[in-house]
């Protein structure tokens, strides 16, 4: 019996077998995502067509994902040949489930010409998985793929994509620490020196998130006879480790330049903005890739070496909350809403109102009692030094918050 039957299963498939699957195809369920991270479910459904009795032998669904680094051996030093290549791997996803399989003691499943509809859902891994990436020497991908396991005829199978991310809180200590650098060159060669070129900067914390502003505060002292030009800029490193050799891969992907500078002058950075295109969070947590990121300030020297200073980035993916470790204790006591700390400000602020324009020649007036004058000086030593007084002791000039919001209001 069970002869006959797979004799009929496999005269089946031989009919015309490659033209029944009129299509295969994989959805999620919520389409709409765009990432996936430690711990969720995924789900959704594999769809399948068929324009006639279809046999099978199993549709399975598998999960995989994993971290490759590859690249070319070049040639060695003294003309040795050194031709290969070095690769290393890491598993961090491997789920095999089976939709659909024969029931005990039956070796096909027949489906009936139609559409068909297989759910599956999985769980990711609750220890942490790598971000999703492709470099220049490597990757680290996911991917969940159908495959139609069917008699005589080739698998088929459908595979799509799944982007994983792990998450990166820009709002933990360490990130919201503030760096500082600063480094000092001498410019010139020997005896023929043309005097220094000193360089200080500094950013408000470490950690920052994609599309936001960094505000850049830096000092440049330019002490040498050349005209020089302060650059920055935010560099991506790629760190690939395979059979104990390292390979790295260094690309700019944001950069702002200041103005020049002339021989014996100094030019001061006070918020210069960068902003953080579209790029992957840093990868810190995979043994074979890594990805760094670091903004740099330097200086282009002409005719010598540049004067540069880098600070450490982390690129993340919860954004800041506003206020760091060192002022939330004071903010919160005030409880005043101060979302408008997290606009960027100008790099040249507006200077403040000139106090005539502010407070009028009535309301002056209004503030200044009618003391009487002296009999026991001349006018022409007290007056001046008794107006003088009068005008600080009692109409001090207005915060520069109140003369804001009476300019906005007039």
């Amino acid at each position: 019996m069970g002869g006959e039957a797979a004799t009929g299963a496999a005269a089946a498939a031989g009919l015309g077998a490659e033209g029944r699957v009129k299509s295969l195809g994989l959805v999620f369920e919520d389409e709409q995502k765009s990432s996936y991270s430690s711990g969720e479910t995924v789900a959704g459904h594999v769809l399948l067509e068929t324009t006639k009795p279809l046999a099978l032998r199993a549709l399975r669904l598998e999960a995989q994902g994993r971290a490759r680094a590859n690249w070319s051996r070049s040639s060695g030093h003294l003309g040795l040949d050194t031709s290969g290549s070095l690769t290393a791997e890491v598993e961090y996803l491997n789920i095999r489930q089976n939709l659909r399989e024969p029931a005990a003691g039956e070796g096909i499943i027949l489906l009936q010409p139609g559409k068909h509809e297989f759910p599956f859902s999985f769980q990711l891994p609750s220890e942490p998985l790598v971000t999703s990436f492709t470099g220049k020497y490597g990757s680290i991908q996911y991917s969940v793929r159908a495959i139609l396991e069917r008699p005589v005829v080739p698998d088929q199978s459908i595979k799509r994509e799944l982007q994983v991310i792990s998450h990166i809180d820009v709002n933990t200590p360490a990130l919201l620490t503030p760096v500082l650098r600063s480094h000092e060159k001498m410019v010139g060669c020997w005896f023929f020196t043309s005097g220094p070129v000193s360089l200080s900067a500094r950013i408000e914390r470490k950690g920052y998130c994609n599309g936001e502003a960094i505000p850049i505060y830096a000092e440049i002292e330019n002490c040498s006879s050349r005209l020089i030009v302060p650059k920055a800029a935010i560099f991506q490193t790629q760190t690939y480790l395979a059979s104990g050799k390292t390979k790295t891969f260094r690309q700019m992907v944001a950069n702002v330049r200041g103005n020049h500078i002339a021989s014996g002058s100094t030019d001061t950075w006070n918020g210069k903005t960068l902003k953080i295109p579209p790029v992957i969070p840093s990868i810190l947590d995979c043994c074979i890739i890594r990805v760094d990121y670091s903004l740099a300030v330097y200086i282009h020297i002409p005719g010598a070496k540049k004067l540069m200073l880098e600070l450490p980035l982390v690129i993340g993916t919860i954004p800041y909350n506003g206020f760091g470790s060192r002022n939330s204790s004071v903010v919160s006591q005030f409880g005043v809403d101060m979302s408008w700390l997290t606009l960027t400000l100008p790099e040249h602020p507006e200077a403040p109102p000139n106090y005539a324009d502010v407070v009028s020649e009535e309301e002056f007036s209004r503030h200044i009692p009618p003391y009487p004058q002296p009999s026991d000086c001349q006018e022409e030593i007290c007056c001046p030094l008794f107006a003088y007084i009068q005008e600080f002791r009692f109409q001090p000039p207005p915060l520069y918050s109140e003369a804001l919001n009476k300019c906005f209001l007039d």
